[in-house]
């Protein structure tokens, strides 16, 4: 076994600062140790390259002139399971850092805070980062503040270099830091509150620092000058191509928050209606949206009336009515069915009940529209139907963050309470849920994350009625001021409870499901959630509650208690859109999840993801009922079957998800069977060549095949060039290897069995059909005539054919087609076969932890399941583990010498500097990801590494090899650190 410390000496950190500094082709450098540039790209933010350094340092120190309190949330999740100490010095420079600031930081556990009071006339404007380990330290110093911006949005230059434990740049740094940390003042309460007393922000608006506020209109009372925000803009414009094309109806959908009530009072300002109508399901909405429009429009507030329970003001030009009201006989027949020229519908996903289905078969508009944030229903109505399927624009929650027309948010999972080493879960009994110890704690965490401004507003979400009464009562008992909302109480007692909070007199409204939708209260700046997560739609309606805009909010806060749920899986699919369906997917996601759009946030603690990791590990496929909820929206929104091109194109659940509900594998007509839908109609050949298509290419790991089969479908032949054309307008490698592995796979050949000792058993070229799709003579390649032939005469095969074809080619976009394998994507061993140019495919079982390929390809793929099940057999628990980001130990199978065949043709040339193979690296955390291993790259066997061992196997000493490759280029530091952990060097 090779001991750590002899790869991590003086020469590979001499490596590294060659790497940096001299030449980075030449040398190669352990990412512990390289330099580099942090500069706020997609995958490469200060926050994260600060949360992997907090994740592995002894301790830290940070010397900061500027700290918002929003910053600091991410800082006190991570803290939370990092017990290590840390130091910041901050200072009073510009009376930039507001009192809350300061009061934030005295939170964080295991700190010391110290601030610097500049004199006369210099400033402390320091930004830099010291992380110290035990034989190296690391520095980042650059341009960015310890601010939500600087950390992840701004365009900002950070310099990341390290320092073995006496090098001359880490000390100068800290003597640096100690010279000004001695001169500074201990943060206490006591100074704050001194501060307080003559503070002087250095914005006269603190909101100015982050968020801007002009973007939902552009509000004044004189309603001339309010003009529509982006968003607005383009949705007016698509609005007005629908009715240029002589459509009547139209459906937006856009998140809450994003200016809907102004978009359609601008719309409707330019349609100028002679009479219109706007249909809302709840009375306290009405004032709100009739004041809008008069906002927009102008003209006598005698135009605009309002027709409810409580009024009937019929004869205003702009009527705004509850459908409750509208909706009866006697109300309804009181005006002709032409009375209006333009209807709005507002949360028109509720149109398809009966009520506003009388209503909408009564009147006869020139123009009706429907608003709605959230479309999806699992129920039999059909929104997309009433309004002709024209979506004429949809802006979902990223995009609405990515324009910056909502607040920000900072989400922080946290495991909920543990009683008796338990953790709340589904049957956990009522006592437990409303117990004075759980109270208590989601108080301390509430406390610890904070909200933004001076005021706390929170708004709780509960399971149960009598959980929501109960929880109210303990926060009130507990100094909290809160109180209960559910079902059974009134509009007045609502609304009377919304202002109680507003007026400081709650801290919390405790709910269960009432505010999901429908309620606007724009000044909650805290979300907290006690209940687990039902479904992606009802998550992200209660996140929107707190998700408007309003002076004095920068950011809301968002704190889950994540207990031991089934559908915690949901929790990453809602935050960040990922609608894949994918287990893998989804894994990898919340690995590397941390900033949504913009300043926006996503923490988790470490056992919460966990128990997020816990949910996937369920077997069968977890996601049915989401991907048959997804079948039924697009089928709604399409208004026909749906193809797999089409749930690519919408993004939603991913093609492959869809084929992987079925077992045995087959074609996605199977899946529209499992569905109940029998459309297309297929014979036993067609379906064997679809089932191939479907297995071996439709994942668009490769583009070459799927390109070919394109053209010869709308060609009778094509020759080597006008295919190598193609090949490179697609901007995908070409080489000999590669064009001899597409005539394999599409000729079958490469689906035959190595050695069939029975030819009258039928292998998994039969399987498929049997036949060529595709002749390659004498630089002419065409279509099976027979092919061809099913594809002329059956045009539902043709559908499905080329449904694959394209769906393929939309799949193929995630994978870098200039090459054979992309970094980081997902691969099996046995599409790896493929992708190697392998003459064979082989079974995975057969593949095991490494293959080499035939003598023609030299190639051998390596695959590392870094954490080995506890049951698995002895003879391939092996110990493979990384050194560092960039080199690997590795064994052999069980059984093996250096001096046999096999190690001798595995590792021929490598200490002589000419191997003869071609290695590449593919890595899982372990066999609850399936059967796919992130690709890292491709890597060299390094020199005399290779060693004879011996391990204790049932008693008996077994022979095995261990050896070491070094990739070309280092893992991921997120992805690294998911497969090794974050233990303290």
């Amino acid at each position: 076994m090779i001991d750590k410390n002899t790869l991590i000496g003086n020469d590979e950190y001499s490596e590294a600062v060659l790497n940096s500094f001299i030449d980075k082709d030449k040398y190669r450098a352990n990412e512990n140790y390289a330099a580099k540039l942090i500069a706020n790209d997609a995958e490469n933010t200060m926050r994260k390259q600060l949360g992997i350094e907090l994740s592995i340092c002894s301790s830290y120190t940070f010397a900061v002139a500027f700290i918002t309190d929003g910053a600091l949330i991410s800082l006190k999740a991570m803290l939370v399971d990092n017990d290590i100490h840390g130091r910041i010095l901050t200072s009073t420079y510009q009376n930039f850092n507001a009192p809350k600031a300061f009061r934030e930081l005295l939170k964080l556990p295991n700190v010391e805070v110290r601030v610097y009071k500049p004199t006369g006339r210099e400033g402390f404007h320091a930004k830099g980062y010291l992380f110290k380990h035990s034989n190296y330290d690391v520095a980042i110093i650059g341009s960015s503040n310890f601010t939500e911006s600087a950390l992840s949005q701004n365009k900002e230059w950070n310099l990341r270099v390290s320092s073995k434990e006496n090098g001359q740049l880490t000390k100068d740094i800290e003597k640096q830091i100690d010279e000004q940390w001695d001169a500074a003042d201990v943060l206490t309460s006591e100074w704050i509150d001194n501060y307080e007393k003559t503070y002087k922000p250095l914005f006269k608006d603190r909101k100015s620092a982050n968020v801007s506020y002009n973007l939902v209109a552009e509000e004044d009372r004189n309603y001339s000058t309010i003009k529509p925000n982006k968003m607005q803009e383009s949705a007016l414009e698509k609005l007005q191509n629908v009715r240029l094309n002589c459509e009547n109806k139209a459906l937006v959908i856009s998140a809450t928050g994003t200016g809907k009530t102004y978009l359609g009072a601008f719309d409707v300002k330019n349609y100028r209606p002679k009479r219109f109508l706007f249909i809302v399901h709840r009375e306290q909405i009405l004032e709100k949206s009739r004041e809008s429009f008069y906002n927009v429009i102008g003209g006598s507030k005698k135009d605009y009336g309002i027709w409810s329970g409580n009024k009937k003001e019929k004869d205003a030009k702009y009527l705004f009515a509850t459908i409750q009201t509208i909706s009866k006989d006697e109300n309804l027949h009181e005006f002709d069915p032409r009375e209006f020229d333009y209807i709005l519908v507002d949360e028109a996903h509720r149109a398809g009940s009966s009520t506003y289905k009388k209503v909408l078969d009564y009147f006869k508009p020139n123009f009706l529209l429907g608003m709605t944030a959230t479309p999806e229903r699992n129920d039999d109505n059909n929104i997309y139907e009433l309004f002709d399927y024209n979506v004429a624009y949809e802006i979902r929650l990223q995009d609405a963050l990515e324009e910056e027309m909502l607040s920000p948010f900072h989400y922080v999972g946290v495991q909920d309470y543990e009683y008796n080493g338990e953790i709340i879960d589904e049957q956990t009994p009522l006592a437990r849920l409303v117990s004075v110890e759980r109270v208590k704690y989601v108080l301390e965490q509430s406390e610890y994350y904070g909200y933004s401004g001076d005021r706390l507003y929170g708004l709780v979400f509960v399971s149960r009625t009598d959980e929501a009464e109960k929880v109210a009562e303990l926060m009130t008992k507990e100094g909290h001021p809160a109180q209960a909302l559910t079902g059974k109480d009134s509009q007045e007692e609502r609304l009377a409870a919304i202002n109680r909070l507003r007026n400081g007199e709650l801290e919390y409204i405790v709910t269960v499901d009432i505010f999901n939708e429908g309620i606007d209260i724009p000044f909650i700046n805290q979300v907290v959630m006690m209940r687990k997560t039902q479904s992606a739609i009802i998550f992200i309606q209660q996140l929107g509650r707190g998700l408007r805009k309003n002076p004095g909010k920068n950011y809301v806060v968002v704190i889950d208690f994540i207990g031991n749920y089934k559908n915690n899986y949901l929790i990453p699919v809602a935050l960040t859109g990922d609608n894949t369906r994918n287990k893998e997917h989804i894994r990898d996601t919340t690995s590397k999840v941390d900033t949504v759009s913009g300043i926006s946030s996503i923490n988790f603690t470490r056992v919460a993801k966990e128990m997020i990791f816990a949910s996937l590990k369920r077997g069968g496929n977890i996601f049915m009922k989401e991907i048959k909820d997804d079948y039924i929206e697009l089928k709604h929104r399409l208004g026909r079957i749906p193809l797999m091109t089409d749930f690519l194109e919408n993004n939603m659940v991913d093609s492959q998800a869809l084929l992987d509900t079925l077992k045995p594998k087959g074609n996605y007509n199977d899946f529209l069977k499992k569905v109940k839908e029998n459309q297309f109609k297929i014979n036993e050949y067609e379906k064997k060549v679809l089932n191939f298509m479907s297995n071996e290419l439709s994942n668009g790991m490769r583009k070459h095949e799927l390109l070919l089969l394109r053209q010869l479908r709308y060609n009778r032949q094509i020759t080597d060039t006008e295919f190598h054309s193609t090949l490179e307008k697609e901007n995908c490698y070409i080489d000999n290897d590669v064009l001899i592995s597409v005539d394999r796979v599409l000729s079958l050949e490469f689906y035959l069995p190595k050695n069939q000792k029975d030819p009258n058993k039928e292998n998994q070229k039969d399987r498929y059909g049997g036949r060529n799709l595709v002749f390659h003579v004498n630089g002419i390649y065409r279509m099976d005539e027979q092919l061809r032939e099913h594809l002329d005469n059956n045009k539902d095969f043709d559908k499905l054919f080329m449904d694959v074809v394209k769906a393929g080619l939309l799949r193929s976009e995630k994978y870098d087609s200039t090459s054979p394998l992309t970094i980081g994507e997902r691969y099996s061993r046995e599409e790896v076969c493929r992708l190697l140019n392998w003459e064979l495919k082989i079974s995975g079982q057969n593949i095991g932890g490494y293959f080499i390929s035939d003598s023609t390809h030299d190639t051998c793929p390596i695959y590392i399941t870094y954490d080995k099940a506890d049951d698995i057999s002895e003879t391939i628990k092996y110990e493979d583990r990384f050194y560092n980001p960039n080199t690997m130990h590795c064994y052999s199978k069980d059984g093996r010498r250096l001096e046999k065949k096999e190690m001798k043709k595995m590792f021929a040339g490598v200490n002589e500097g000419k191997p003869k193979l071609k290695y590449y690296l593919f890595v899982k955390k372990s066999d609850d990801e399936g059967i796919s291993y992130v690709f890292l790259g491709e890597c060299f066997v390094i020199k005399n590494s290779m060693k004879q061992e011996s391990r204790l196997i049932d008693g008996k000493e077994k022979p095995i090899v261990s050896y070491d490759v070094r990739l070309k280029e280092p893992v991921d530091l997120t992805l690294y650190y998911s497969f090794v952990g974050t233990k303290r060097n």
